[in-house]
């Protein structure tokens, strides 16, 4: 094993790379990466890096971010095929007909949909800067998309707007239900609930935290509790071991996995590193267009 992170290093270093890898990818390919995080710190970095070339260890959807934020740059995906289904389901014919109906709307796209679809959009956000992006447009008619769930809660906390929903979800967290959490709490009865927000309503009203995946990870860390009922992709445990130690952590369901994620692999890694293939192309169009949303995105999320 010790030998392949030698190869990994040795190869970034000849050939201007940086690896960022997403927090549900395997330890071992986060053990590899230069940067490690959520969808949010990850736009901010691709935005940022000097290296000639970008590899992802993580779903295609964060690709072509790290693509029309740094189209200069070479992007390669250690697996190309590793997708995000919730990305494909959300429609521009959708976008459209709302634009249609709703004079003063803002299409409000969440980072997990395609190049074309944050094209399409006003602004993008993730899962940790929705609340202060979506608040802080002067639209009062809000299209949130793809995932209904994250729009329903950002759509609690902001009563003024009024929210379009899009019939959209995460396999991983659309099947946690309040049920899996009741039954693990009476397992576990003194054990903290962390959410994502992607979850349901009915299992983000039994969570003690509410957060995106770096703040689920900064929760447990910063709490007193032992124990922790977790209601996201078991991809978080290697890193929540690595900060913060002796915590007891429980899946709330069986089976969190997102199996795009998991498609990344050291081998992969290493192989992409070796051949430079998997290489993410957009159009420029879709570039220039997708850019707008997603900068606008990291302006947003930064003021206060």
């Amino acid at each position: 094993m010790h030998e392949i992170y030698e190869k990994i290093a040795k190869l970034k270093k000849e050939k201007d790379a940086v690896v960022l890898a997403h927090y549900y990818v395997p330890g071992e390919v986060m053990d590899a990466a230069d940067y490690v995080g959520d969808s949010y710190y990850l736009s901010k970095i691709a935005a940022q890096v000097s290296k000639k070339a970008i590899i992802f260890c993580g779903v295609y959807f964060m690709g072509e971010s790290a693509k029309i934020l740094a189209p200069d740059k070479t992007v390669l995906m250690a697996d190309i095929s590793a997708d995000c289904p919730m990305a494909h389901m959300a429609s521009a014919d959708d976008i459209l007909k709302v634009r249609k109906e709703y004079e003063d709307v803002a299409v409000v796209c969440y980072v997990n949909s395609t190049a074309e679809i944050k094209a399409d959009s006003d602004v993008c956000v993730t899962s940790s800067n929705a609340y202060n992006v979506v608040k802080s447009l002067a639209n009062k008619n809000i299209y949130f998309i793809p995932d209904e769930n994250l729009g329903r809660y950002i759509a609690g906390k902001l009563p003024e707007k009024t929210f379009i929903f899009n019939d959209g979800y995460c396999h991983v967290h659309a099947k946690i239900t309040a049920q899996d959490v009741v039954s693990k709490k009476s397992i576990y009865p003194k054990a903290k609930v962390a959410a994502h927000p992607e979850c349901r309503e009915e299992v983000l009203n039994l969570a003690d935290y509410i957060g995106s995946t770096s703040g689920i990870i900064e929760y447990v860390n910063k709490t007193d509790a032992k124990d922790f009922i977790i209601c996201t992709e078991t991809g978080v445990f290697y890193e929540i071991n690595k900060k913060a130690k002796g915590k007891n952590l429980y899946p709330a369901a069986n089976g969190q996995i997102c199996e795009g994620m998991k498609k990344n692999t050291l081998d992969k890694l290493l192989n992409v590193l070796i051949n430079f293939d998997n290489e993410v192309r957009l159009n420029e169009s879709v570039i220039d267009k997708a850019a707008y949303s997603l900068r606008r995105m990291l302006t947003l999320a930064e003021e206060k």
